[in-house]
């Protein structure tokens, strides 16, 4: 079963991240610097470390001396554990290496990793991420019928997932606490415990101030393609989601529920697509490939 998910992470994707891998380099060693910033790295469901054992070899062979952490934590079913308890946990261990980062350190995560990680840069008022690189993750939530889901809910389908995934029991699964069917908005407002929140679409107490600490981040890229295979719909990766016609809406298309709505949504079409003092915007759509489709690059600082 392990392999469902983490068969997606074959070497198209790791070639797919290469072209971005120079975002790491903004501390490149120089006549009084003696190694680049460290790097993070978070698998997705299913996943763990040994799956980016060739990520890992890469960097090691071409930026020596890089220090890489492919963070070895809920492995395999474990990644079945409620979102909110694994940010917990990844966050006791980011913290001591991003004590020893003083400059500032990369973030690479994959899949659902990429959710985790937001939060992480939501919830941490200190942290000190230089790039935060999200590769293939349901930002927008999931809606679609993928082998993964047909084995954990056998006789639930998309169309009715939601009775499982917004119920008290249900929002124990990671997987449904990204779960976003466009068709029952407000139950999923209402009932969802992890993605509502940290997209703001819900009003709660620390929405201003997570949009504060997300603001530290220095560097975003968001990657993803029409061939991901899982994520649905795949413009998910860059924001994008289906209306209740299930027709996709880009980012940038989709307006704010409210004149007070702090998504990340939002932060990201006013900081990076409006830049303020800036001439040109800060986002641009880079096309790596026709199959594996465009990459969104934002500096937010």
């Amino acid at each position: 079963m392990l392999g469902l998910w983490g068969q997606r992470l074959p070497a198209a994707w790791v070639l797919l991240l290469l072209p971005f891998l120079p975002l790491l380099l903004l501390a490149a060693p120089g006549p009084h610097r003696a190694s680049y910033k460290p790097v993070i790295v978070v698998h997705g469901l299913f996943d763990s470390s040994y799956s980016f054992r060739h990520l890992l070899e890469y960097i090691n062979e071409t930026h020596p001396g890089t220090v890489v952490t492919v963070l070895d934590l809920f492995d395999g079913r474990e990644s079945l554990r409620p979102l909110w308890e694994q940010v917990q946990g990844f966050r006791e261990a980011v913290v001591p290496i991003m004590a020893k980062a003083p400059q500032g350190l990369h973030l690479i995560c994959y899949s659902q990793g990429g959710l985790v990680c937001r939060a992480l840069l939501s919830v941490m008022d200190d942290h000190n991420v230089d790039s935060f690189i999200s590769l293939s993750s349901p930002q927008m939530g999931q809606y679609g019928d993928t082998d993964y889901l047909k084995w954990l809910f056998p006789t639930s389908m998309r169309s009715n997932l939601y009775r499982i995934c917004y119920s008290p029991w249900g929002q124990e699964f990671s997987i449904c606490n990204y779960w976003h069917d466009p068709h029952h908005d407000d139950l999923y407002l209402n009932a969802s415990s992890f993605l509502a929140l940290i997209n703001g679409e819900r009003d709660h107490p620390n929405a201003t101030v997570w949009r504060k600490n997300f603001l530290r981040v220095g560097h975003l890229v968001l990657i993803g393609g029409p061939d991901d295979g899982v994520i649905t719909p795949w413009q998910s990766s860059f924001f994008g989601f289906y209306d209740a016609n299930e027709t996709v809406l880009e980012m940038e298309e989709q307006l704010p529920a409210r004149p007070t709505h702090q998504s990340e949504l939002l932060l990201l079409r006013l900081v990076c697509l409006k830049p303020p003092r800036r001439k040109k915007p800060a986002c641009r759509v880079q096309r790596q490939s026709e199959s594996w489709g465009p990459g969104l690059s934002c500096a937010l600082s």
